[in-house]
């Protein structure tokens, strides 16, 4: 599982850092973060997907966003018996401190 996580997480921390710093143009030297190479490589995928290259980044953020939905479902089906142990477990404990008196209730006490 830990495997899996890096493998979804790495992909995204990556692109969401060269989109970050080419988009504000600190590029530290090196071409690939300058500002030059984010324009143009929105102007390539635009030319390739037939579409204006400002509606990209939204869409591969609602992308991200759909496979991260997905990825957490998988985890949380594959921990499900766990999840559900800890949710009985919280009823458990929420149930037997209601049965418990309060504080004020004990100190108005004769």
């Amino acid at each position: 599982m830990k495997w899996f996580l890096i493998f979804w997480a790495g992909p995204i921390v990556f692109l969401a850092g060269w989109y970050w710093l080419s988009y504000y143009d600190m590029n530290f030297g090196i071409f690939m973060l300058s500002r030059q190479v984010h324009d143009l490589t929105f102007q390539i995928y635009g030319k390739v997907l037939g579409i204006p290259p400002e509606t990209i980044p939204p869409l591969v953020a609602r992308a991200i966003a759909i496979d991260s939905l997905v990825v957490f479902a998988i985890i949380g089906f594959r921990r499900r018996k766990a999840i559900a142990a800890w949710w009985r477990a919280r009823q458990a404990s929420k149930s037997s401190d209601a049965a418990l008196p309060s504080k004020d209730s004990l100190s108005s006490a004769p």
